[in-house]
């Protein structure tokens, strides 16, 4: 099958590569705008023929543009708010470089609303994309500009944590965002071992960041695997174009403190052309996290006929309470245990045992070489950069972990030309510090007190010790007929005060030391002994030989990475490219299973791509060839047309495709957290016994065992179909309609099932109760492994945005987005985690530079509503639930004052103080005010 595959993508990639045929001859000219007093590139320009001004185009995000000219030599009238129009003669072919000098007197309002960023790149694109530039990253109401992505359309904003906010696009929506591709300048962002990006916290520094790119849905094609539902791409800031000392400190609520800085500077060759440039930047966050203090039961926490979860006398399963196990006596209502029902151990609060002192420091510096300066913008560069990243903040993934002094490294070499090639080689290191996990630490210190067997009997004993099960035969004298468990179950709802105190008298007899049990003291938050032993779990590896709690993660991947656009008479544009990556994980068996040898995972892919204009349609077509060592060749094919049919209107219709090789937690994951034990699964597992069965023989131990085989992983893969249209209705109107159909096969999810061994299972018989079988327990194991669907899982939806611009300075946008799991799989067994809300919106109001006190300053405000529909979200056992509707607002009012190069920002994310849950687990978020003073002084070029 792997070979047919591989058959059926050559083929298809040489018709691409021998796609080229003429069309009539066109005179096209690209070139650049550039402010003529610092040469940076100017974004949103107007550039118009004179002839025939309703023909034209407006300036990419980085200053480039292309348009077509009748004959030569033709004139063109390039302009932009705040500077003199400039009147360019084009006389050859070939490219331009265009400079503006400022203006003070503002332009009429055409061409300013061609500069609200909006370019026709952007319209012209056959998949959805979302964009945010510099500029609208200094408008942003919310906390930083990672956070003000999620009033983007399509965009699901997920926090965690204050340190910890993640994005995903179309669904499956998770805190480990697998199924989304983030890179900054190329360079992939994920963790090595984790194989996701930990958001923006190992990321980019706000002052360097140019534009982020959200490129939403299947993207294999064009950005290579794991861009499976979308590619969050930040671009940051060339020292060619944007030199000189731009520092900023923010303050605010939760003892924030938020404070950065970036250098850029270049230098000349003999001949005055810049030849050499350089950049640092540095940034440093400190506050205080939201604490994880959900206390209600989880859902679909274990009840009895009696009680309730959450009014269950002997405790329950509190969502952030970890160690709390229960134990089942329900089965004797009318024994020597009645009354026992479900009862819990003390287990301790998540805010007992994290870290919430969060703290992140990004550090970067990089080179840039042109190695031929007298091609200025065109000359081939050579980059050297390095980016470094370091923290303490709580992760939430199956678990919620504790990130301590976690490190992240990353290394860049690469060699471009633009719109040219470019060769790229990075590699990325991290170190997990002192980084471990909350809930097993909080068994490990129920454990170390008592086992839960001991803990359990104890428990028991002291209600069998104080007859309180002999109550169950007096109720007759306390009015209670004896007409069997009915008349025992009113009895225990009537008398709840009773049991509630003798459940807690219980619970504290068995968290006392007892020889009889072979237990101590429990270990009280506070003491010194707690202290000791927290401190001892912490520093010792999670695994089989040290017995701690502590991950130890010092992975790495290697990654090269070539693309060549090829120059082809009548082809619009033309690229090859290849890819290969080496994963090298080393976590000592504390996550993978490498305890014994080092894994090493490789992968390559090759891909073209082509366009072709036809008149008003734009024709694209590309493939991309994937292997991963452990699996078949994966085809990725993908095709577009674009219909233009005048100025402002662009008809969109792409298919397009997708591959997720399995990560290497699908693969190699070996790791205990609490009850459960997370498995990659690249060999298959047979005869583990269902959880649905499992509980049926606990009510009635004689009910047979049903048991499953689950097959080896396999690759992940989605087919999508989209429909687009975009257009600007009299240059004050942008709308953006789009609708899709995905179809995912092989989909990948997780499924549930117990381990026992056969010699145990025999030991079982009918009658024994659970403390009985408690000991044969011991010797099994609950797995949660990483599985396919064998069903196919469709997902559709549509969004729809709008930009509205009015009276020169003001803009008024909104959008709605719909996602829904059309269909999934039938039986259950397999768990989805699509994690989506049905329906969502932004609305918003914004101004820009809206001059005061003579123009000598400048003011800009913010507010944008967002609504989400409450939803369903699947993580592990103990993180599943329900996320209600929740509303927030963000807003922000800056003051610019140009002559020194300052801007004032005053605002707040969630402003009403409306806290609400993100993630199941996660805490409630609130509001987050902030003041921050930034100074960004540009250097003359």
């Amino acid at each position: 099958m792997g070979q047919n595959i591989l058959y059926r993508a050559i083929i298809v990639m040489i018709c691409i590569l021998t796609f080229s045929f003429e069309i009539r001859s066109q005179n096209k000219v690209s070139g650049n705008v550039i402010d003529a007093t610092n040469g940076e590139s100017i974004i949103g320009a107007s550039i118009v023929r004179k002839e025939d001004p309703t023909k034209g185009t407006v300036t990419d995000y980085d200053g480039s543009f292309d348009i077509s000219l009748p004959s030569l030599p033709s004139v063109i009238i390039v302009s932009y708010i705040g500077y003199k129009d400039v009147e360019y003669t084009v006389s050859t072919l070939g490219k331009v470089e265009i400079k503006m000098g400022e203006e003070p007197v503002t332009i009429d309002l055409g061409v300013e609303i061609k500069g609200q960023r909006i370019s026709d790149k952007q319209k012209a694109a056959p998949l959805t994309i979302e964009s945010l530039d510099a500029i609208a990253i200094k408008q942003t109401a919310s906390t930083d500009f990672y956070n003000g992505l999620g009033s983007l359309k399509g965009v699901d904003l997920t926090t965690a944590s204050l340190g910890f906010t993640v994005i995903n696009m179309r669904g499956f929506n998770s805190t480990s965002p697998v199924r989304s591709l983030q890179t900054i300048d190329g360079v992939d962002n994920q963790s090595p071992g984790l194989n996701f990006s930990l958001g923006n916290f190992l990321g980019a520094s706000e002052l360097d960041v140019l534009k982020v790119d959200l490129v939403v849905g299947a993207s294999s094609a064009f950005y290579g695997p794991n861009a499976f539902n979308g590619v969050i791409a930040m671009e940051t800031k060339n020292p060619f174009f944007h030199q000189g000392l731009a520092a900023s400190v923010k303050v605010g609520e939760r003892s924030m403190l938020d404070v950065g800085f970036r250098y850029g500077d270049a230098f000349k060759n003999k001949s005055g052309k810049p030849f050499f440039a350089y950049k640092v930047n540095f940034s440093y966050l400190r506050a205080n996290d939201w604490v994880a203090d959900n206390y209600d039961p989880v859902t679909n926490a274990q009840a009895n006929r009696v009680w309730t979860a959450a009014l269950n006398p002997g405790g329950s399963n509190a969502v952030n309470v970890y160690g709390d196990e229960y134990f089942d006596s329900s089965a004797e209502l009318g024994g020597s245990r009645a009354g026992l029902n479900y009862f819990h151990r003390k287990g301790y609060k998540e805010e007992d045992i994290v870290d919430y002192d969060t703290r992140n420091l990004k550090a970067g510096a990089a080179i840039y070489i042109r190695t031929r300066p007298s091609q200025d913008y065109d000359s081939p560069e050579i980059i050297l950069a390095s980016r470094y990243g370091s923290g303490t903040t709580v992760y939430q993934g199956e678990n919620r972990f504790s990130l301590r002094g976690i490190q992240f490294y990353q290394h860049q070499l690469e060699l471009r030309k633009k719109d040219k090639y470019f060769i790229r080689a990075y590699v990325t290191h991290e170190d997990a510090g002192d980084s471990y996990d909350p809930y097993f630490t909080a068994q490990k210190m129920q454990e170390t007190a008592a086992t839960n067997e001991n803990w359990g009997n104890a428990y028991a004993a002291w209600w069998t010790n104080n007859d309180l099960g002999g109550v169950f035969k007096k109720m007759r004298d306390l009015g209670y007929p004896a007409d069997g468990f009915a008349a025992q179950e009113q009895w225990q709802r009537d008398s709840s005060h009773f049991l509630r105190e003798w459940h807690a008298q219980a619970n504290s007899y068995a968290n006392k030391g007892n020889s009889l049990y072979n237990s101590k003291d429990f270990y009280e938050v506070g003491t010194a002994r707690y202290d000791s032993l927290f401190n001892s779990l912490v520093s010792r590896k999670n695994n089989s030989k040290e017995g701690g709690t502590k991950f130890f993660d010092k992975s790495a991947l290697f990654h090269l990475h070539g693309e060549y656009k090829i120059p082809v008479n009548g082809i619009k544009e033309l690229v090859i490219g290849a890819n290969g990556r080496m994963y090298r994980p080393f976590t000592d068996g504390t996550i993978f299973v490498d305890s014994v040898r080092r894994i090493t995972n490789t992968e390559f892919g090759f891909y073209s791509g082509v366009s072709k204009e036809f008149g008003d349609f734009t024709v694209s077509a590309a493939a991309r060839l994937d292997k991963n060592q452990n699996f078949n060749f994966l085809f990725s094919p993908a095709a577009s047309v674009v219909y233009k049919p005048s100025q402002n209107n662009y008809l969109r219709l792409s298919f397009s495709s997708a591959i997720r090789n399995p990560t290497l937690a699908d693969q190699y994951l070996n790791l205990k957290v609490g009850p459960a034990q997370l498995q990659g699964n690249l060999d298959g597992y047979k005869g583990l016994v269902t959880f649905e069965s499992f509980n049926k023989w606990r009510n009635n131990t004689s009910s047979p065992f049903v048991k499953r085989n689950i097959a080896p992983i396999r690759p992940e893969q989605v087919r999508t179909v989209e429909l687009g249209y975009r257009t600007t209705l009299g240059e004050r109107l942008f709308l953006d309609i789009s609708g899709y159909y995905s179809r995912y096969t092989d989909f990948i999810g997780y499924q549930v099932g117990i381990d026992i061994p056969s010699i145990v299972s025999e030991q079982f018989f009918p009658g024994s109760g659970i403390f009985d079988t408690l000991p044969l327990l011991g010797k099994a194991k609950v797995l949660r492994i990483s599985a396919n669907s064998d069903e196919t899982v469709v997902s559709r939806g549509a969004s729809a945005g709008f930009n509205y611009y009015f009276s020169k300075y003001y803009a008024f946008n909104g959008n709605y987005s719909f996602n829904e799991l059309a269909k999934q799989v039938a039986d259950s067994v397999l768990v989805p985690a699509f994690n989506t809300p049905r329906n969502k919106f932004n609305v918003g109001i914004s101004g820009r530079d809206l001059p005061v006190f003579n123009k000598k300053g400048l003011i800009g405000f913010n507010i944008n509503y967002k609504w989400i529909e409450g939803f369903t979200f699947e993580g592990s056992p103990q993180f599943t639930g329900l996320i209600p509707s929740y509303d927030l607002v963000d807003a922000q009012v800056n003051y610019t004052i140009p002559k020194n190069h300052v801007v004032i920002k005053l605002g707040a994310s969630n402003i009403l103080n409306n806290k609400q849950f993100q993630t199941y687990g996660g805490p409630r978020i609130g509001r987050m005010a902030y003041l921050s003073l930034t100074y960004d002084f540009k250097q003359k070029i």
